[in-house]
């Protein structure tokens, strides 16, 4: 499979910029819409969490944004990446190609974004005089591709139960709802109780979200525990969605 992936590099590099470009075609601002989105629901949750309900976290905006900004790429693979198969119906039934080059693409698209996202990120911790801790930040790229990998796992197994199962898209749309306030984002994992942390730290998003907050908010290198544990589960998840990927891919062109 990864053979036939690297020799369809071509198309995916070209689904990737289709995506990129149809998101925003036609739009005013373009990719600024990358940098405006986050930057809207920072604003919302920050004036909730300061005004209406009024936190104790030091520099909330800070912590609620660096988790904030990973998790918007998660949630667009847990809905958006389900519809990357059956969206592309037309293309499955003309052509020959390997079936996976549709996650793959739609990924790397959403992990551009993010990225892009990022810049903002690190131009709030500049302009606010928060700052970074370089040390820390010579693991940022490891968590980013711990998410990446993590993010594929979850499009892969996702967009092939959808071609069977069309009402995927609105169980994963309450799913969402529900890991981000089953995820420390707009809280930290400090203030979730002892005895259900251990709960907290199976789901494989909060290993991310922590590793990303220990880097830019916390300035501190991640446990190394944390990141070998966050990286396993990572790999596990992805085996499992290519594995039933692969699986059922077989009939995608007669469900479709």
């Amino acid at each position: 499979m990864l053979k036939e992936l690297y020799d369809y590099r071509t198309m995916i590099a070209s689904l990737t910029k289709r995506d990129l470009i149809g998101r925003y075609k036609k739009s005013v601002l373009g990719f600024m819409w990358s940098f405006i989105d986050p930057l809207i629901q920072l604003c919302v949750y920050t004036f909730l969490f300061t005004v209406i309900m009024p936190t104790s976290i030091p520099n909330f905006h800070i912590c609620l944004f660096v988790a904030l900004v990973p998790w918007i790429f998660i949630s667009a693979c847990l809905t958006g990446g389900c519809m990357c198969v059956v969206g592309q119906q037309d293309l499955i039934k003309k052509i020959y190609f390997p079936r996976e080059v549709l996650p793959v693409s739609f990924v790397t698209a959403q992990f551009v974004n993010m990225i892009l996202s990022f810049i903002i990120v690190f131009f709030v911790l500049f302009v606010s005089g928060y700052g970074l801790y370089w040390k820390a930040m010579l693991v940022f790229p490891l968590v980013l591709v711990m998410e990446y990998i993590l993010a594929l796992g979850i499009t892969f197994l996702f967009s092939s139960i959808t071609v069977y199962l069309r009402d995927m898209q609105q169980v994963l749309g309450a799913l969402a709802l529900i890991l981000m306030y089953a995820s420390p984002i707009i809280y930290t994992l400090e203030l979730v109780p002892q005895q259900y942390r251990i709960l907290y730290m199976i789901n494989p998003i909060t290993r991310v979200i922590v590793a990303y907050r220990d880097i830019l908010y916390y300035k501190q290198i991640p446990e190394l525990s944390n990141m070998l544990l966050g990286f396993v589960e990572s790999v596990i998840v992805l085996l499992i969605g290519m594995w039933v990927f692969r699986k059922l891919n077989k009939h995608f062109v007669e469900e479709l």
